[in-house]
């Protein structure tokens, strides 16, 4: 339903939203508010609105993120097809909102003649997410090509920042307190057309021979320790294929896990702690998590 106790935005409001339908995972309990902006604008408007100590959860297309089954109580903002433009600022450089899904933003380039972020292709999220975990894949990293970023703080103020002010490194972003991205501008490199099609051609096929494609689930789970493989440790440990409820350790890719149809997020999570500390007792490395948890376990009587 609209926004009908603030009348002058323009995006949508739900209340007790369920958020199953939000992630990659399809897990996840309701929200106490989500909005839908409009547009940056409207976004801007509608965070200047908020109490100061309001909880916010930005949602792009649900990967990488795994929400309890209590759900979140406070405000989710679900940028996904709202914050999407996408423009050419320069013969090089690209200016990209923070909606825009990565797949997106690899064709986009390609077809101005643009190449480096192929590899964006591979990537099940929108750019804002890619922007705040430095996401990679097929030897790319987001940040790489970063010269410019747009942020809002929780009060709806735009900044406008140098990469140098974020400490960036593997799957991480350190950014400033209260802020969230709302879009970046790229520099790119000239290219060939077809060349970069072929490309991104490629890194479907490989993504989709290696990876449970069409099966929900949030992508890679854990980073890749220095020097080996997540998939490998949890491979070597014996897991593939291990099941706690409706989740289940990826036949295909150790680093995946998918929901089988009818997992709740305690499965998921209990099912994440279980390969840590499996791994950990065969290897001795401790493996890191690139998922994100939030929100509150469901209670039960």
């Amino acid at each position: 339903m609209a926004a009908q106790d603030k009348p002058s935005l323009r995006g949508e409001m739900r209340f007790n939203e369920p958020l199953a339908r939000y992630t990659t995972w399809r897990v996840g309990g309701p929200a106490r508010q989500l909005y839908r902006p409009a547009d940056s604008a409207d976004l801007l408007q509608f965070l200047a609105t908020l109490p100061a100590g309001e909880p916010l959860l930005w949602l792009g297309l649900g990967s990488n993120l795994l929400i309890r089954d209590g759900g979140f109580s406070g405000t989710v903002i679900a940028t996904q097809g709202r914050l999407d433009g996408m423009e050419l600022v320069s013969a090089t450089e690209l200016r990209v909102e923070a909606g825009v899904s990565c797949a997106q933003v690899a064709r986009f380039a390609a077809r101005q003649g643009l190449c480096g972020v192929e590899f964006l292709t591979g990537i099940p999220g929108t750019f804002g997410g890619a922007l705040a975990m430095n996401a990679g894949a097929f030897g790319g990293e987001t940040w790489t090509h970063v010269t410019a970023v747009e942020t809002v703080d929780r009060t709806g103020k735009l900044h406008k920042r140098l990469p140098t002010e974020f400490k960036v490194g593997y799957r991480q972003v350190e950014r400033p307190a209260e802020e969230w991205f709302l879009a970046a501008t790229l520099r790119l490199e000239a290219g060939d057309v077809s060349e970069s099609q072929r490309q991104i051609r490629a890194l479907l096929e490989r993504r989709n021979s290696s990876q449970p494609i069409g099966q929900p689930s949030c992508g890679s789970v854990f980073r890749n320790p220095p020097g080996d493989h997540a998939a490998r440790l949890i491979e070597a440990a014996g897991l593939k294929g291990t099941v706690i409820g409706g989740a289940q350790v990826s036949e295909k890719h150790a680093n995946f896990i998918i929901n089988r149809g009818d997992a709740t997020a305690m499965d998921i999570e209990a099912m994440i702690q279980q390969v840590r500390k499996q791994v950990q007792a065969a290897s001795g490395v401790e493996l890191i998590t690139e998922v994100h948890i939030v929100g509150e376990a469901e209670e039960r009587l």
